[in-house]
């Protein structure tokens, strides 16, 4: 935190240039990512009283601790900065795709002297064609299958002329699905007509191949070679049912396009969009939106079209949306340079395109209302099962939990694990794994007991530093603590737990999960007595999850730390000796005792050996001082 940063002495500095401005939070935070035409004006009306853009951004504004800013020479560069900074630091204030999708692409490589077809996810500045995006992979990588069939391009990686005789042909051109480009006996020409045809077909010239495979599979009839008529006649299934893909066909609307509309209720929103390539409906995806409650219709497209957009490879020559944006105009002139040619952001008004525009709000909102249904049920299995343990409990309030187990062979390198769920959920960011310092032998009180005290004594001394800087709301993981502390067994751990805090001055509550005779949790331990719980609710199947999840990650802390002692080798005690050295010397000597029968030179003569490990290692295995 910029303890000496004065927010009123800092507002009058401010340019009035555009830009970028940042909001920090106490911890550092990024918070808020925006842009401005003046940095002066738009920075400052967040912090007058007057000023009113809606609950979140007020919460947000009691927040900042500090902001920064970067000046840029427009509008434009100013929009390019903020949609890069959102991308990295992924601000809590902002409106956020919840999504992070790359996207399948067909890509021909033109730029080698016998181009492949490829499944790729990027789109990369080479002399490659890329067809996409597609949202399905299966379907890209059975079209790719298709076109490998049909027209028999190479499927290796191998580098020509520099490889052409190298090596045997490969299985590919004794199942004729190859010529042998390796061979050197292929002709670039010869070959690139082929190459020419699948560019054909993948732009969605179908005909000519049905024509081209029904001859065959008619002249391979009539010579009674039906095996091959049974071939050809499988190509063309498969054509057909590429063709069947492309269900909505325009022959008026030849240009690609994608088709971008919203759905929102409260906080959440949908947004959709329809892929139209060569006026195919290719296919269609839809994100999920963290918005503001004041947040527009408009102004949740414009912060898509910047996320969407600044990530995406492949940027269409139209985006038509249900209604215009704001700073519509710096939008597209954006989107232009990433293209290097001009794209434009329509509103269709009637006819066809107004129809899409309409379908694709649709689907939005019909996503939505399938995802409210989804966060229902969730909020049943979360927030329900929280009021459900708290009515049991008699607690007023119940969000956090955390539950502690103890793991150990016998004794063996006993381990403590601290899980953390809140509001439901695993907050895996708070979990912590404890190594007992204090405790020997098969002493689960103990190591408990042990486990405990350093949580809580870690989280006494954070929550002061905390108070000493002024901090008190920025709790961390420590500092943090539980509305109810849930113990894996009855009474003795309970106690146990009870006691850890009674020392502390903490006040907890303490529940224990009591498990039956065959290990299953029946019931919780609270205030000395027991309390059945259904069996079939979401509180108990809440409590088992926490229960489950403790125990599994105290086990996974446990057998890493067993993994590591079982691997050691006398190897890794000698310095300059790494893993890869390690590796080298036991490929080559057998044993440690033919290791120690060879000479410094043999040792050095080693892979990835040199004079210096070599005479360390010698010393070791002879019992001599290394000088």
């Amino acid at each position: 935190m910029n303890e000496h940063f004065s927010i009123e002495e800092e507002l009058a500095k401010l340019p009035d240039a555009p830009g970028v401005y940042i909001m920090h939070d106490a911890r550092d935070a990024i918070i808020y990512v925006g842009k401005a035409l003046s940095l002066r004006h738009r920075v400052r009306q967040y912090f007058q009283p007057s000023h009113n853009e809606g609950i979140k951004k007020a919460q947000m504004v009691k927040q900042i601790a500090y902001f920064e800013y970067i000046v840029t020479d427009s509008e434009l560069e100013a929009l390019v900065l903020e949609c890069n900074l959102i991308k990295e630091h992924r601000p809590k204030y902002n409106t956020m795709l919840r999504d992070d999708k790359t996207y399948p692409y067909i890509k021909v490589t033109l730029g080698e002297m016998y181009p492949r077809v490829l499944f790729s996810r990027q789109v990369q500045k080479d002399k490659s064609k890329y067809f996409g995006p597609f949202t399905s992979a299966g379907a890209v990588k059975d079209t790719i299958d298709l076109v490998q069939k049909i027209y028999h391009l190479r499927t290796c990686n191998k580098k020509f002329p520099e490889n052409f005789g190298k090596e045997r042909p490969c299985l590919n051109y004794h199942m004729k699905q190859c010529p042998g480009v390796c061979t050197g006996k292929v002709s670039p020409q010869e070959y690139r007509e082929s190459v020419e045809g699948a560019l054909a077909f993948l732009n969605g010239s179908y005909q000519p191949v049905i024509q081209m495979l029904e001859e065959k599979m008619s002249k391979a009839a009539e010579e009674m070679e039906f095996e091959k008529a049974a071939e050809y006649r499988d190509l063309l299934g498969s054509v057909n049912a590429c063709m069947q893909k492309q269900k909505i066909t325009n022959a008026n609307q030849a240009d690609d396009k994608d088709i971008v509309a919203v759905a929102q209720s409260g906080e959440d929103a949908v947004v959709q969009v329809f892929f139209v390539r060569s006026g195919k409906l290719i296919g269609r995806e839809h994100f999920f939106m963290n918005v503001r409650l004041e947040e527009t219709e408009s102004e949740i497209v414009a912060g898509f079209l910047q996320q969407f957009y600044g990530g995406t490879p492949v940027i269409p020559k139209e985006i038509h949306l249900q209604q215009p944006i704001a700073e519509q105009d710096v939008i597209e002139e954006w989107l232009s340079a990433k293209k290097g040619q001009r794209v434009y952001l329509k509103i269709p008004q009637k006819g066809m395109k107004n129809k899409m525009v309409e379908l694709a709000q649709k689907n939005a909102g019909m996503v939505l209302e399938q995802d409210k249904e989804r966060i229902k049920k969730e909020e049943g299995r979360t927030i329900g099962a929280l009021k459900e343990i708290a009515g049991l409990l008699g607690l007023e309030h119940l969000s956090r939990m955390e539950a502690f187990d103890i793991s150990n062979i016998n004794g063996f390198q006993t381990v403590g694990s601290m899980v953390v769920f809140e509001k439901g959920k695993p907050l895996r960011s708070d979990y912590r794994k404890f190594k007992l310092k204090t405790v020997t032998g098969p002493d689960d009180y103990g190591a408990m007991r042990e486990v405990l005290t350093r949580r809580f004594t870690h989280g006494l001394q954070e929550r002061k530093e905390l108070q000493e800087k002024g901090l008190e709301e920025s709790l961390g993981s420590f500092s943090k603590f539980p509305d109810v502390i849930m113990m894996d067994g009855g009474r003795g751990q309970v106690n146990i737990c009870l006691e850890v805090l009674e020392e502390m001055g903490i006040s907890i509550p303490v529940c224990g999960m009591v498990k039956d005779d065959h290990h299953r949790t029946r019931g919780l331990y609270f205030n000395n007595r027991e309390i059945p719980i259904d069996k079939t609710s979401e509180g108990f199947l809440l409590i088992t999850r926490l229960q489950d999840e403790a125990h599994r990650f105290a086990i996974e802390y446990h057998r890493s730390l067993r993994s590591k002692s079982q691997t050691h080798s006398f190897l890794d005690d000698i310095e300059g000796i790494g893993p890869a050295r390690r590796k080298a010397l036991m490929k080559r000597f057998e044993s440690a005792e033919e290791m120690a029968g060879a000479t410094i030179e043999e040792l050095a003569e080693t892979p990835s050996m040199d004079l210096p490990s070599a005479t360390a290692l010698f010393n070791y295995l002879h019992g001599l001082t290394n000088q």
